[in-house]
């Protein structure tokens, strides 16, 4: 009776472990291939796993809550019939390769743990970003949170990985490790005790008296408050903004976009009109499409467009155009639409929220005239359109200035410091205001 190993599948160049959200499929019961047997959920988005062959779901290998590695056996499908093996279960989860790092730590624990939620104290504290994983392993293994401060990360710009806390948590059980200075021990106690007052990182007091309802975020919205608190102690934030007569780009929209959507079957929008100028303008000052690590600077030479969208829950999500600078208006506004409709139906899937090297948000949508957006890292800039209003506006003319009625709009755009100056992020957002301004209006689509 043959046996087949279901694994976490890799799901993006960036993502290296999942949570399982639920499971779809009991033990014992029949599944097709290509059926979805759990959803699970990563730091980037939510997604649902098939089964790669049809048969009997013998055994399931972890709970939902579990945090799993990528190409780690998550169940065992038998094809050969309905009848399970007495023995092989186990078997199976100690041969399999891919399974050993987790089934030591996790599977083969006589109470898995790991299922539960995280204590307070694992979340990340304002000064570092912790992994899902490394908060996990924290709560379970009862790491204060002044302990897992001081733990020396050997990760990417100094992160905790879960080599290194699972190297503290043996060494504190060797009697290697001690706790340090000011650390009063429980999870639960390092945030509570009167002392934590006096840290410099410490959270104002919130007083719970009166009329308040207490709402726990969503894990998608934890997710984003760790990257935007993040973002901001990484990237000392700059914003330069610029004003745009957007006139002929509103005409030509009103002229064409009947016909447009009766030949292309699509709404065109203004965001692909948006994305397109741009890209034009990264290839003019390609020093704004990189990242930062360490003391390097990284040039991407693939020009990624990420649209920060909203979702109907509230939480925010940004697919990314690949490639936008190769698409023509056409290609643009079938891919802003496309992403756009599958993020609000969380169908997007995880390579298509990987790979930005830049970052739009329409805060125009709300009806706002201008923004200071936080910069998605790793990139170094970030831009905010506004909405578009009538406005009276010198216009310069052969004969003399007058006074008209343009469509204006504000461009405003955050950038990192660090590495990108004001001559730099002040001659970039001009250049798309330039686009915007020089539009045809007898262009073809």
């Amino acid at each position: 009776m043959a046996q087949v190993e279901l694994k976490m599948p890799k799901m993006g160049e960036s993502v290296h472990e999942a949570t399982i959200i639920r499971w779809l499929k009991n033990e014992g019961e029949q599944v097709e291939a290509d059926e979805t047997i759990l959803e699970i959920a990563t730091d980037k988005v939510d997604s649902e796993v098939p089964s790669t062959a049809g048969g009997t779901l013998v055994k399931r290998l972890f709970n939902e809550g579990d945090v799993v590695q990528v190409g780690t056996a998550i169940a065992i499908i038998s094809t050969g019939g309905a009848e399970p093996p007495s023995s092989g279960n186990g078997q199976a989860k100690a041969e399999s390769p891919a399974a050993l790092p987790v089934a030591e730590k996790v599977v083969s624990s006589p109470a898995p743990t790991i299922a539960t939620a995280p204590a307070p104290m694992a979340l990340a504290n304002g000064s570092r970003f912790y992994s899902p994983l490394v908060r996990t392993i924290a709560g379970t293994e009862g790491v204060s949170q002044g302990e897992l401060d001081a733990i020396p990360g050997t990760g990417a710009e100094g992160r905790v990985t879960k080599k290194d806390i699972l190297a503290f948590v043996e060494q504190k059980k060797n009697g290697l490790q001690t706790a340090p200075a000011g650390s009063p021990g429980p999870a639960v106690q390092t945030v509570q005790a009167p002392a934590a007052a006096t840290r410099p990182d410490a959270k104002p007091a919130v007083s719970l008296s009166g009329d308040v309802e207490i709402i726990e975020m969503d894990r998608m919205r934890k997710l984003i408050a760790d990257h935007m608190v993040m973002s901001k102690q990484t990237s000392p934030h700059v914003t330069s903004y610029v004003e745009a007569d957007v006139t002929n780009l509103v005409m030509w929209r009103e002229k064409v976009k009947k016909a447009f959507e009766k030949r292309e079957g699509e709404k065109i929008t203004y965001t692909p009109l948006f994305i397109e100028a741009i890209a034009r303008a990264i290839k003019d000052f390609p020093m704004i499409n990189i990242s930062v690590e360490g003391s390097k600077i990284l040039l991407k030479k693939n020009i990624n467009i990420g649209m920060a969208t909203a979702l109907p829950s509230g939480n925010l999500i940004v697919p990314v155009i690949k490639n936008a600078d190769r698409l023509n208006l056409v290609g643009l506004t079938k891919a802003v639409n496309d992403l756009a409709n599958r993020a609000r139906q969380n169908k997007l899937q995880p390579d298509e929220i990987q790979g930005g090297t830049y970052t739009i948000t329409n805060v125009g949508s709300f009806g706002n005239v201008m923004g200071t957006p936080i910069i998605n890292q790793p990139q170094v800039a970030i831009m905010a359109v506004g909405a578009i209003r009538k406005k009276p506006a010198v216009i310069e003319t052969p004969m003399g200035d007058t006074i008209g009625i343009r469509h204006m709009m504000f461009l405003s755009m955050s950038y990192d410091h660090r590495v990108v100056d004001g001559s730099l992020g002040g001659s970039f957002i001009r250049r798309v205001a330039d686009y915007l301004e020089q539009f045809d209006l007898n262009r073809e689509f």
